[in-house]
């Protein structure tokens, strides 16, 4: 994995005692925010959803914009390379934006914080997601539960002690992916992914209001399906009745739910092939 920092037009290996320093308030605070984007063939999928939820995320926490012309610019020159070498023209990545707020200041205080400090990371791609997609996955369920933090419900901090436990807890059952709902028994999303699920003709997403990530692929979708999408709260039993169930996020795509626990889905997948071919088509 490579990890850069840029400030603007500089970007350099974020290994020297600046740049370390200026990444200090996120390892201290969890004071910074993230999205990941599926780049291929050099180039950054839904770019401009990923960039609507970094501005987003930099106006609820109160922190300066970068330059987003030159963060673009960085980013695509990291999703041109591979382990220094350039990749092949069909070749998946994982890059990663992660943004910080600026050195200064005391404590918890942004006062006297400088500029934003932007940080881009490049990984293999998790070939599996394509296998899923095509096949589906089942769920498990899991016993831990998401608190409510409307300060921070939506967004994509640095901070996931929450996900690390739930993603323990789905790697101790062997699940390839888990539901997670929060402390009233409400259904949020999964650990890594979004959730949509259809009754009918009726497509419904959880209320992430109080809790959970709003997906830059949760956005798109919701752009797509327009009206026939409705955003509300539900308990467990009810999405076991549904006629359809799926996942979303920027790398797996939209993937469809075979099974949840030992209940098995009954469904021919049509939105799911629907939205698949449509999200295929933007590309």
């Amino acid at each position: 994995m490579q990890t850069f920092i840029t400030n603007h037009s500089v970007t350099r290996p974020a290994t020297d005692a600046e740049s370390l320093t200026a990444l200090s308030r996120a390892w201290q605070l969890g004071d910074g925010h993230f999205s990941t984007l599926h780049a291929c063939g050099g180039q950054l999928l839904n770019w401009h959803y990923h960039l609507a939820r970094l501005k987003d995320a930099c106006t609820r926490l109160q922190m300066p914009m970068p330059d987003w012309q030159a963060v673009h610019a960085a980013a695509l020159e990291m999703a041109a390379l591979h382990n220094g070498a350039a990749i092949e023209p069909d070749g998946d990545q994982v890059l990663r934006i992660t943004l910080v707020r600026g050195t200064g200041g005391r404590g918890y205080s942004m006062a006297g914080c400088g500029a934003t400090t932007v940080v881009l990371n490049c990984a293999p791609f998790p070939a599996h997601y394509y296998q899923w997609r095509k096949q589906g996955i089942a769920l498990g369920v899991c016993k831990g539960r998401l608190g409510h933090s409307p300060l921070l419900a939506g967004l994509k901090t640095v901070n996931r002690l929450e996900q690390v436990l739930l993603k323990a807890e789905l790697d101790g059952h062997q699940w390839p992916e888990a539901l997670v709902l929060d402390t009233h028994c409400k259904v949020i999303e999964a650990v890594t992914a979004n959730l949509f699920w259809r009754e009918g003709e009726r497509i419904f997403t959880p209320d992430l209001s109080s809790a959970g990530v709003c997906g830059t692929m949760r956005a798109w979708c919701q752009d797509y399906l327009g009206p026939r999408l409705t955003v509300c709260s539900t308990d467990l039993e009810r999405l076991l009745a549904a006629d359809e169930l799926w996942l979303t996020n920027a790398l797996m795509g939209v993937v469809p739910v075979t099974a949840i626990g030992k209940h098995n889905m009954q469904c021919d997948f049509t939105t799911t092939k629907e939205l698949q071919q449509a999200y295929e088509d933007t590309h």
